[in-house]
């Protein structure tokens, strides 16, 4: 943690007010060294509408949407800086900002698929990045991941996969991340930012930023991002925050602070209880709250002013702010600016006893210069002292500054780096590796290949060296090398790995008797689905995976005993002679039995596309797929096709050509699909990668007359089943945000007792399957809210890929800047529904309204009345048959004709 006890008392009125906390004595925090902030208010800087202008209240802004990559870069190579806005804004009024986020499992373009090569995507990151530096050059503070706790964001494991992988650490996607953003900018304050910090995954949340720090990653800070205190006891919050600070000893921001309690007695006590003690702890920096005006925020009851006044939890936030308590808070980020980069960086995070360890101190002070009474100051490094278990091992006076540490113990070493200027500032990091014992290979038999890889059979040796483990119980069935935490079962006739989680991981030392390509057989199990593994080498280098993700498919409800074989090749040809292969868990709860491999011939010559008609599919409909497979021209050379479905071979292969093959989708979603040509000579063609949409009903077709739930639009995925603006989702909590969140950036949120659809953007799209049950004319009644003005959306019936529009529904505002106030728009269909399977899609055409549902009601199997119908000569007859007039409303008979007079 940073101490500069001396450094704010002596800085010249002219350096402070050059900081980023310059102007704060116009806002609710008077303390130079921390700063309240808050976010953008649907885009809008200042709401309006009687709150304060935003400059009178925060002196830091964070933009809620408008700086995500899918905000941003919706459209490849289209950038819409949104977040100018604000940034200016905060510029104009003399107060920091922070770039929200570089990285997020939940936020990227729609773009930014699966379907791109891993090497495409790692440039489009990239170049992310590049774009942000090139319009940001100076940015004081960025998230720059954000959500990445196990699977707090299901985009996870696609931006983990683009960014290299877990790698030797298990977050090695996330350092590079880091470095990328230390690279373009050494100045800024660098954070990692998550949610249930407090409450439900603190271990894990504390696990991700030691790891990253041990590394040395360049992390300055942690965020806590506050959504989960709306009950939390003020003395649970006060050990928990000692007990993430203890363990972590580095800068701390309270980020998306809001306290969601409707009742205003109850926010405002909560407010009492918990802010005092976030605020004045010495390690926090600042903190950001997470919306105030009410209804325009991402959950219901959290805004501060309603309705343009100040709720009781607001008059007492600016009291406190008054306070000398509130004035003097301590802070690790004098003037709200890093004085040092700090990062303790061993060469490895393990090693074997005995052998050498570089370990670098990676040091920088920024502001070197100091006016101290009208005379300039020069502050410099003197000396850094590094400590290793508590010890002091080396002092370093000289950049760049690394010691060379030899461990003659096993466990864990704790690193203490202590850096000294000659004007008497101190800046502390804390780090640490692991010392192990020289591993081994498992009963003194290396593994051959060809060959079979028995998963049980890993390397010996510690944890986080052959394996890791999530924890340290051993709960298998099997009583198999029961000292050591992996889970090891009986199955398929032997024993197999289970009770397995995402990033666990084992080793093996393998002979590899001939290079190159190779065939994998995986005989495994799940009781489950989102089950998987992938195989990499490790070496010195890092890792490469030599094998996709292999998807493990539930082969039995909630039953693991039944295994099924995966097969496959590897993506890169191995090398000959002794490697280490990690199985690395991507897909918790899979059982793994064995890996059989098998050596491949390659004719390199030898090509193959695949096209199909059509390119998508409907449930139950079939595919033709039309395989083009040559050797300079040489078709004759081809024997058949391999074709693998989700990892696994299909048993049918295509022996004769001309190569087309046929298949019938009986699942919708995305199906991961892949072939390999085989010549007469056994040798085999490259992998050639496609996927098959299918679209199909959520829950089967809707019924008509009955209700449209919003939410429950059709599988199949982006521009099949829905169109969204972006792949971000911009839903509400955890609940609402998981659900149906891995299809894509439809934005779902709480609303009205349920799961509505909301953040929409005019052109945005959804799609339903219905079953009319009774052909005829139908009323609607949409259930909708809107805290704008001119939002709406349309309902249109798709045949052959053409819409016919049946009605328009224009959504009022319905509350003053609230999304929470729900109405029924109602009216009537003017096209007669046909009876059966259809497919009904609902087009925003004003964008941020809120839909909830659509009830269809019968009406009638007859017509409507139209102008010539109310025109027509004759005497109207109700239905018992008496005389009615032109202002009847009803059914009635005209020259023997049924009509509907409104």
């Amino acid at each position: 943690m940073f101490s500069s006890p001396k450094l704010s008392r002596l800085l010249s009125a002219a350096l402070l007010s050059a900081l980023c906390l310059s102007n704060v004595n116009a806002q609710l925090s008077q303390n130079p060294d921390k700063f309240l902030g808050n976010i953008t208010t649907r885009y809008q800087v200042d709401p309006g509408g009687g709150v304060p202008a935003y400059y009178t209240l925060w002196n830091q802004i964070t933009p809620e949407n408008e700086s995500k990559w899918g905000s941003v870069e919706g459209t490849r190579n289209s950038y819409n800086w949104g977040s100018d806005t604000p940034f200016n804004y905060a510029k104009s009024h003399g107060f920091t900002y922070k770039f929200h986020a570089l990285v997020w499992g939940a936020q990227y373009p729609s773009w930014f698929t699966s379907s791109l090569p891993v090497s495409d995507r790692y440039n489009a990151i990239v170049n992310w990045f590049n774009k942000v530096k090139e319009h940001y050059p100076d940015l004081p503070m960025i998230d720059v991941v954000n959500e990445a706790v196990g699977m707090h964001q299901q985009g996870n494991p696609l931006m983990k996969e683009s960014l290299g992988g877990g790698g030797k650490t298990g977050y090695d996607w996330l350092i590079k991340a880091f470095e990328m953003a230390h690279e373009r900018w050494p100045n800024a304050i660098l954070i990692y930012n998550d949610y249930n910090t407090f409450q439900s995954d603190t271990q894990a949340y504390i696990d991700l930023v030691t790891a990253l720090r041990d590394a040395g990653a360049p992390i300055d800070a942690y965020g806590c991002q506050s959504h989960d205190v709306n009950n939390i006891s003020k003395s649970d919050l006060q050990n928990v925050m000692a007990r993430i600070q203890n363990a972590l000893k580095m800068p701390m921001y309270i980020t998306e602070l809001d306290i969601n309690i409707e009742n205003d007695d109850q926010q405002e006590q909560q407010y009492k209880n918990i802010f005092p003690l976030m605020w004045e702890a010495d390690y926090c920096a600042g903190v950001t709250i997470w919306g105030h005006v009410y209804g325009a925020t991402w959950v219901d009851y959290s805004g501060l002013y309603k309705n343009g006044n100040p709720r009781p939890a607001m008059d007492w936030l600016i009291g406190y702010m008054k306070t000398d308590a509130a004035k003097t808070a301590k802070s690790p980020f004098p003037g709200g600016k890093k004085p040092i980069s700090l990062y303790i960086k061993p060469a490895s995070t393990t090693i074997t006893i005995n052998d050498t360890l570089p370990i670098t101190v990676r040091a920088t002070l920024h502001d070197t210069i100091r006016t101290v009474n009208g005379d300039k100051d020069t502050i410099r490094i003197d000396s850094i002292k590094l400590y290793v278990k508590g010890v002091l091992d080396t002092i370093l006076t000289k950049a760049p500054y690394v010691a060379r540490y030899v461990p003659t113990t096993t466990g864990k070493h704790d690193l203490k780096a202590v850096v000294y200027t000659n004007k008497g500032n101190t800046y502390e990091r804390l780090g640490s590796f692991r010392a192990h014992n020289p591993r081994s290979v498992y009963n003194n038999d290396t593994i051959k290949l060809p060959g079979t890889l028995q998963v049980e059979n890993y390397d010996k040796g510690d944890e986080s060296v052959t394996y890791h483990d999530n924890d340290s119980n051993n709960q298998g069935d099997a009583n198999f090398r029961t000292g050591e935490g992996v889970d090891i079962v009986t199955g398929n006739g032997g024993r197999a790995i289970g009770y397995t989680n995402t990033d666990e991981w084992l080793e093996y030392t393998v002979n590899i008797k001939e290079a190159g390509y190779y065939s994998y057989q995986a005989v495994v199990s799940s009781g489950t689905t989102g089950s998987g593994f992938r195989l990499s080498i490790s070496d010195d280098e890092g890792l490469t995976d030599i094998t996709d993700n292999i998807s493990v498919p539930k082969t039995a409800d909630n039953d693991w005993s039944v295994y099924t074989t995966m097969t496959g090749r590897t993506i890169v040809p191995l090398k000959a002679g002794e490697q280490t292969i990690r199985l690395t868990i991507t897909g918790s709860n899979c059982n793994v039995d064995k890996v059989i491999f098998n050596h491949v011939e390659i004719n390199e010559s030898l090509n193959l596309s695949v096209t199909a008609t059509p390119a998508s599919g409907t449930l139950g409909s079939s595919n033709t797929f039309n395989f083009t497979a040559g050797s300079a021209g040489q078709d004759s050379l081809i024997s058949y096709i391999k074709i693998f479905m989700n990892g696994k071979q299909v048993t049918d292969t295509i022996k004769s050509q001309p190569f087309h093959w046929t298949y019938k989708a009986s699942t919708a979603g995305t199906i991961s699909m892949s072939a390999i040509a085989v010549d007469t000579l056994n040798r085999e063609s490259n992998i050639t990668a496609f996927s098959l949409k299918v679209r199909g009903p959520f829950n089967g077709a809707i019924g008509i007359p009955g209700t449209l739930q919003a939410e429950d639009y059709d599988k199949g995925g982006e521009g099949l089943s829905f169109h969204d603006s972006n792949s971000e989702k911009e839903g509400d909590d955890t609940d609402a945000k998981n659900y149906r969140s891995d299809e894509g950036g439809v934005d779902i949120v709480n609303g009205n007792g349920g799961k509505v659809i909301g953040y929409t953007n005019s052109g945005e799209w959804l799609e339903y399957t219905v079953e009319v049950k009774r052909a005829g004319y139908y009323a609607y009644s949409a259930t909708v809210s809107s805290g704008t003005t001119d939002s709406g959306f349309r309902i249109g019936l798709m045949k052959d890929g053409k819409e016919t529009q049946l009605f328009s529904v224009s959504v009022p505002q319905t509350a003053n800047n609230s999304w929470g106030t729900y109405k029924t728009q109602n009216g009537n269909i003017k096209t007669p529904l046909e009876s059966g399977k259809q497919v009904f899609r609902l087009t925003i055409t004003g964008s941020s309204c809120n839909i909830d549902k659509i009830l269809f009601s019968f009406i009638s199997d007859v017509k409507y009345v139209t102008p010539d119908d109310v025109k027509a000569n004759g005497t109207r007859y109700n239905l018992g048959g008496a005389i009615v007039g032109d202002d009847y409303k009803g059914i009635v008979i005209i020259d023997g004709k049924k009509v509907l007079q409104k």
